[in-house]
């Protein structure tokens, strides 16, 4: 792993810790790869049950680092861009089939990737001062890890359109009401909270976990076919003149102004 990204074993329980607490652990290619790589670990390594993710600092994290986005925006379109072998796509695969349960802590900020992620962990626990917020069409883009399928199917279509049209953030209790979060924590009992229930997790009948899991999750092939979809239209619109105004007005800070385009 990197230093970005730490990684822990114990009791079965493999932690991944997102840390970049000075940019709101804002993901770069490199650390998208590190998860990728924890994940795959745990999900080949007979001794580890259960994969936990959180974020250090106050933010689980601010989704894409956009310094990475703007550099991704200047490259020109080639026949690799929606294949497995960019990090985030291959994040994105590990986490949508890893066959062992993922449990996410989300403590503070979630943006973006950080909301849509969780669509694929099996246990999601919130702190309450946490928010979340998918702000892809803020940005000129469009959803990522299948969540324009997923999101709708959970939440129901309204309010996904107001969380992906509109950007809208929400509380962690609000996430719980319309079953983004399983339970709300005290911010400083979180960490014990889900450490708890990751081990409890952990040490259940192993292949149970596991059919029970995949019993749940039966529309692997939807997932994937929608991946691929979100993926070519995110590559496309990575290069518009949308997504150059909105990073543009973001380092600018400013309002984003789509009126020309």
């Amino acid at each position: 792993m990197t230093d970005l990204v730490l990684a822990e074993t114990v009791h079965g329980v493999h932690t991944l810790t997102i840390n970049r607490p000075d940019k709101k652990n804002a993901l770069t290619a490199a650390m998208y790869a590190a998860l990728a790589d924890g994940i795959a670990y745990a999900e080949s390594n007979p001794a580890i049950r259960v994969t936990r993710i959180r974020g250090t600092g106050g933010s689980f994290t601010a989704g894409n680092d956009l310094a990475d986005f703007a550099a991704q925006g200047a490259k020109p379109i080639s026949a690799d861009d929606t294949k497995v072998k960019a990090p985030v796509t291959r994040f994105l695969k590990t986490v949508s089939t890893t066959k062992k349960p993922l449990v996410a802590q989300v403590n503070g900020l979630a943006v973006g990737v950080g909301v849509t992620m969780l669509l694929h962990c099996d246990l999601v626990y919130a702190g309450a001062s946490a928010t979340l917020q998918a702000p892809f069409v803020n940005l000129g883009l469009v959803p990522e890890a299948a969540s324009s399928l997923l999101l709708p199917q959970l939440v129901g279509l309204q309010r996904a359109s107001e969380l992906f049209l509109l950007g809208r953030k929400i509380d962690a209790q609000e996430a719980r009401n319309i079953g983004l979060v399983a339970q709300v924590f005290p911010d400083e009992t979180l960490d014990a909270e889900v450490e708890a229930r990751a081990h409890e997790l952990a040490a259940k009948a192993p292949d149970a976990v596991r059919f029970t899991k995949a019993l749940m999750r039966k529309n692997h092939d939807e997932i994937a076919e929608r991946m691929v979809e979100e993926g070519r239209i995110f590559a496309t619109q990575l290069r518009s003149a949308e997504v150059k105004e909105a990073i543009s007005a973001f380092f600018e800070k400013r309002p984003a102004d789509f009126s020309k385009l």
